[in-house]
């Protein structure tokens, strides 16, 4: 099992945490990470881009010159693609991007990214998170306790209103709960800060 550091909100080590090997020890497979990320980020693509093709072009119903005796190339309409104001070819409709992934892939892909986070030494884990309000001030002096560059992911275990108030000002950082994670959030990040309560129930959910 990888032993990571356990850490209070002052940057003071606290003691050690036993972090799982099926979650957070598992063998990484980049294949797996590169298809989810694949699959959210075409997930978040509106697909409404649209473009007319000749048929949907105004005008061009009549002939532009008579078929032969003119030495110009056969043309019928002005809409045609290599004419300016025509259609375009192939031109790009409405869509949905989205495509599914198998649950065993997700869950494999999951592990991998957490993995890397602990291999890369990465991952700092928090004793426990508790704010009385919701000043950014306290999550920036946290930060910086912790010599944690400001690009992090902040993993609580559930919505807490002071948290997600706190860390709302502070660029690059983003609080996600353990019911929100996802693989392109872990990989985008620098670092990985998790709350002991949170590393256990994503223990449970991935075990």
């Amino acid at each position: 099992m990888p032993k990571v550091a356990m850490v209070n909100m002052q940057g003071q080590n606290v003691g050690e945490i036993e972090l799982s090997d099926n979650t957070f020890g598992a063998e990484i497979h980049e294949a797996a990470m590169h298809l989810v990320v694949r699959q959210q980020l075409n997930a978040m693509r509106q697909g409404t881009q649209s473009a007319r093709t000749r048929t949907e072009v105004r005008g061009g119903g009549r002939k532009i010159y008579r078929q032969k005796g003119t030495g110009n190339a056969r043309h019928h309409g002005r809409r045609a693609p290599q004419f300016t104001h025509g259609g375009v070819v192939f031109a790009p409709k409405p869509r949905d991007y989205s495509f599914s992934i198998p649950r065993k892939v997700r869950r494999l892909a999951m592990k991998s990214a957490l993995s890397s986070k602990v291999a890369d030494g990465d991952i700092i884990v928090l004793d426990k998170l508790e704010l009385s309000e919701g000043k950014t001030r306290i999550i920036a002096q946290m930060l910086k306790a912790l010599g944690a560059p400001r690009k992090a992911l902040l993993v609580i275990p559930g919505r807490d209103e002071n948290v997600v108030r706190a860390c709302g000002n502070i660029e690059n950082l983003k609080a996600t709960y353990v019911g929100t994670l996802n693989v392109v959030d872990i990989l985008k990040y620098d670092k990985f800060i998790v709350t002991q309560e949170a590393a256990r129930l994503v223990e449970e959910v991935y075990d």
